[in-house]
């Protein structure tokens, strides 16, 4: 069995680099990125999805549901990096590297803090493929992403985490436990 690990579809603020609020819907670019990767998924056994609740991504989501048919999970652990205060400022703008190691946004999420709450989206996506019998779909976001693979899949030999986590990327890990990735973004 798999587990589809995917990236939402574009927004503007991604195509503007611009620090993601929760609201912030699909481009129509990336509505077409979430029916294309819809329709590449609809014959893969998708059975049951599980999304962030923030809406780029539960319209990502949507998507998957209407072409497999399979229920939707909502997930808030598996929402993106709370940045804080930087919430809605171009990235040309910072004046420093906001995805530094240290750094820690004005009420925000440390990574140390991310990383727990990842922790616990992990946990909480190996009781629902416990429970599903087929392929499980997560729609969520590149940090997320990032962490898992950086700290809780096995990557094959001679992969690397990737920085950026394109739109609509497709990651395909192997289940149960190890949990090995057969496809990176």
């Amino acid at each position: 069995m798999a587990l589809f690990l995917i990236r939402h579809g574009e927004t503007e603020g991604n195509a503007l680099r611009i620090v993601q609020r929760p609201d912030i819907p699909l481009s129509p670019r990336g509505v077409m990125q979430a029916e294309r990767l819809a329709r590449r998924l609809a014959a893969e056994g998708v059975r049951r999805i599980v999304s962030s609740d923030y809406a780029r991504a539960l319209t990502t989501a949507e998507h998957l549901r209407q072409t497999t048919g399979a229920p939707l999970t909502i997930e808030p652990l598996l929402r993106e990096r709370n940045f804080g205060d930087l919430r809605g400022r171009p990235y040309s703008e910072l004046g420093f590297d906001m995805f530094d190691p240290d750094y820690a946004p004005p009420n925000g999420e440390s990574w140390p803090v991310f990383h727990a709450r990842v922790d616990q989206a992990w946990a909480r996506i190996q009781q629902l493929a416990a429970a599903t019998n087929g392929n499980l779909a997560v729609v969520t976001h590149g940090l997320v992403c990032r962490s898992l693979a950086a700290r809780l899949l096995i990557l094959a030999d001679g992969d690397q985490v990737p920085e950026r986590w394109e739109n609509t990327s497709l990651t395909v890990v192997d289940w149960p436990a190890p949990w090995r990735v057969r496809l990176l973004n």
